[in-house]
């Protein structure tokens, strides 16, 4: 159910904005999503698991926020990320 380190990795070499760069809020953001996908597609098969909608709801938060703070702080950035990842914002 969660992420392997080989595709979390590829995901922190796309949207790194430098080499070694696993901090910033793009990579953050990204990493979540991902996450988020995954956890969305196991629950549409396991309805009841409410520890796991628990998770999926910390995590769309705590995406939620980020996502403020780089609208806030850049939003050329926060354009261009929300585009690349398929957000509706």
């Amino acid at each position: 159910m969660a992420l392997t380190q080989t595709k979390k990795n590829e995901i922190i070499k796309q949207y790194a904005r430098k080499d070694g760069d696993t901090g910033s809020a793009e990579v953050q953001i990204a990493v979540l999503t991902a996450d988020i996908n995954n956890i969305n597609q196991h629950m549409k098969t396991h309805r009841k698991d409410y520890h796991s909608q628990r998770g999926l709801m910390k995590k769309i938060g705590h995406r939620r926020n980020l996502l403020a703070y780089l609208r806030k702080t850049d939003l050329d950035r926060y354009r261009t990320l929300i585009q690349s990842l398929g957000l509706r914002r």
